[in-house]
């Protein structure tokens, strides 16, 4: 009997609502699993509308031309003769479910809607669809007339699971994350091939733990483990970074990229049945469980996924997973959302304020790890890649092939200088700009400062000072604050005109450089620099983005970044530079300003999101974990200051540039963190709470 079966899955760079392009990656990546010998081949969940579409899942218009699509594969000579397993929503007795599609040869299968839904974090599936609640139950769906018309077919059944001949394959995809995966029962009841459509994004370091718990679905039960994913932007803050995978008996045999400009990826697998059969035989405590399961309802399928004389085929072996470190994630995962960010945008390239300081320059980093990204994969004959960059850059013969002379195309830094600002961050930012490669502008902004002082003081008839000059606290932040926003307004003309004065077409978008701890914080200024078109940093700590920095010494051969300048950049404190300078030096900075460290900050992030502490739980963590370094009462007084600046701040999160979506403490407001914007500010229940346990400690 047949033991070999050839199976395939893939990451797909999917686009929420562009039904046109998600329908020739499907067909390419079919015809690329056919060309490879599979025999089923698995897509990413929601792949024909794309997962990312939010409430255009309530619009009729995408459950239509979802079918659309699916008449169109069924009619694909693409799809003959393989078994195609392809995510869309389908509307069953007016209601929307989230759906597996499993047709052969211009016949549906089954419709297998989602189980359990994911609904935390970035997550808002039960939002716009119902979990199938019925376990082990079969219906009859009634096809609309665009899917009859192909299939000949008018109804059939809702069903969990097919039979290839002596093959039982789950029509089934859910998160491994679930506490109560279905993949233990299915295996009791004589799966042996899981398969998991996903549409899973990237977090900073979250990849061995989706590696991990893969492997274990079928370390203790035995079994292969098909993992699709989406890949890329598909429209919002996310990327979802790929990692397609199969895995058997607990082992890793094929392993798909996390981070790539490749629209369609494919992984095929050749396995032995028998290895699964053989597994399970000695697990005696399985298989007596086995025998008390009840099963699950199958469809008979005239096809097989398996030959009958294979003995001679080869197999695939385990393979050791190579996992990213942080740094590299932050060079890769930013890289890649910014490209298809361009792409898709329909811009020519970006524009950066750079200030000199450690978030502007990583942020530049990534754009020039971008770049990177993009001349390797022209190198290596991606023909998408390619006409993509022609079309941004306005050159049908171009070749990106120097990161350098590629990021001079489309990447504009621009140092926005002040009375206010150093020498030092000045020539910082001038050996980065040539180190990349970027098109570098040096301005002064005093003269469009005093303009608008000038408009005040003439109006209301009084001149406000710095509190160097003996300024009220309020003037002193009144005038940082018409610096700060003086800088985005220049940053949106030099974006949309810089490259008019310079011949070229189009436009740029404008990136923000805020990282994730001072946006929790709100060591911002509203409709400042980061008021931004997209923020490639925003969700990543300032911790991270120093080893980032450090890392890009080490492997982009920023030769400039290894002289004096580099230790200016690690280990010169972090400063706004918005108040005058002291004999010709730099004398505020961040973490005095802000009364916290970043490393503070970063604490005080992950228990407030992560841990779900408020401020009292917040104190009692504390002072445990700060119990060699503070005093019960200096805990509290941290912990005050923290909550008091959050939410007097966190009005900024209403309109906090997108960014890219990297730490599960962001405080994003669009959809990850919700929370209100104006607060009781004095806390003054949760603050008694903390005295009372201070005066007892």
């Amino acid at each position: 009997m047949g033991r070999a079966v050839v199976v395939a899955t893939c990451a797909l760079n999917q686009w929420a609502l562009d039904f046109e392009g998600n329908l020739e990656r499907i067909c390419r990546s079919i015809a690329i699993a056919k060309s490879r010998g599979a025999r089923y081949r698995l897509g990413p969940e929601l792949e024909i509308c794309g997962y990312g579409c939010s409430d255009h899942y309530y619009e009729s218009d995408t459950l239509l031309h979802s079918f659309q699509v699916l008449a169109k594969l069924l009619e694909s000579p693409a799809t003959q003769d393989i078994i195609c397993d392809v995510g869309m929503p389908v509307l069953h007795r007016n209601v929307r479910y989230n759906c597996r599609v499993i047709f052969l040869n211009k016949k549906i299968l089954l419709i297998r809607p989602k189980i359990s839904l994911a609904n935390a974090g970035n997550y808002r599936e039960l939002r716009w669809f119902t979990p199938w609640n019925k376990a082990r139950h079969v219906e009859e769906y009634f096809l609309p007339r665009i899917i009859q018309e192909v299939t000949g077919q008018v109804s059939f059944v809702l069903n969990d699971t097919c039979r290839f001949h002596s093959i039982v394959l789950p029509a089934e995809f859910f998160s491994a994350f679930c506490f109560d995966s279905p993949h233990i029962e299915m295996g009791l009841d004589g799966v042996e091939i899981f398969t998991n459509a996903s549409g899973s994004h990237h977090v900073l370091r979250k990849a061995h733990t989706r590696v991990d718990l893969v492997n274990s679905a079928t370390a203790k039960n035995g079994g292969i483990y098909i993992l699709a994913n989406q890949k890329g932007c598909d429209g919002d803050r996310l990327y979802y970074d790929g990692c397609a995978m199969i895995s058997m008996n607990g082992e890793t045999v094929a392993q798909g990229s996390q981070f790539s400009l490749d629209d369609v990826e494919v992984l095929v697998a050749t396995l032995d049945l028998e290895d699964v059969r053989s597994y399970r035989a000695e697990m005696s405590s399985r298989n007596l469980a086995a025998s008390k399961v009840d099963p699950y309802p199958r469809i008979k399928v005239n096809f097989a996924l398996s030959c009958s004389d294979d003995v001679a085929v080869p197999t695939c072996m385990p393979v050791q997973w190579r996992h990213h470190s942080p740094e590299e994630e932050i060079s890769l995962g930013p890289a890649c959302w910014l490209w298809d960010y361009l792409r898709r945008s329909k811009q020519a390239g970006f524009l950066l304020p750079l200030s000199g300081g450690i978030d502007s320059s990583a942020t530049a980093c990534i754009v020039y790890s971008m770049c990177h990204q993009v001349c390797l994969a022209v190198k290596n004959g991606n023909p998408d890649v390619l006409a993509d960059a022609r079309r941004i850059v306005n050159d049908e013969t171009y070749v990106p092939e120097d990161p350098r002379e590629f990021c001079k195309r489309i990447f504009t830094t621009c140092y926005m200088a002040s009375e206010n600002s150093s020498q030092d961050t000045c020539n910082r930012a001038k050996l980065l700009a040539e180190q990349i490669g970027s098109y570098h502008i040096n301005l002064n902004i005093d003269a469009a400062v005093k303009a608008v002082v000038g408009i005040f003081s003439m109006v209301m008839g009084r001149t406000p000072r710095f509190t160097a000059y003996g300024g009220s606290s309020r003037e002193n932040l009144a005038l940082q604050n018409v610096q700060a926003r003086i800088r985005m307004v220049l940053a949106y003309l030099f974006a949309q005109l810089a490259l008019w004065t310079r011949g070229k077409p189009g436009g740029l978008l404008v990136l923000g450089s805020a990282n994730v701890d001072e946006s929790l914080r709100g060591y911002l200024t509203k409709y400042d620099c980061s008021s931004a078109d997209i923020n490639p940093i925003g969700g990543i700590s300032k911790t991270d983005l120093k080893n980032f920095i450090q890392y890009c010494i080490e492997n982009f051969q920023l030769t400039a970044l290894r002289r004096r300048v580099v230790k200016h950049i690690m280990s010169a404190p972090p400063t706004a530079e918005l108040e005058p300078l002291v004999d010709g030096q730099v004398a505020q900075t961040d973490e005095a300003d802000m009364g916290m460290t970043y490393a503070e900050l970063s604490i005080y992030g992950k228990l407030r999101k992560i841990a779900k502490a408020g401020p009292y739980s917040m104190f009692c963590k504390l002072i445990n974990m700060w119990k060699e370094i503070c005093t019960p009462r200096e805990v509290a007084s941290k912990v005050k200051h923290f909550f008091r600046m959050y939410s007097i701040n966190r009005h900024k999160m209403t309109t906090l540039t997108p960014s890219y979506h990297a730490e599960n403490y962001s405080p994003d407001d669009n959809r990850f963190d919700l929370r209100p914007f104006l607060y009781n500010t004095t806390w003054s229940w949760q603050f008694k709470c903390i005295d009372k346990q201070v005066s007892a400690l």
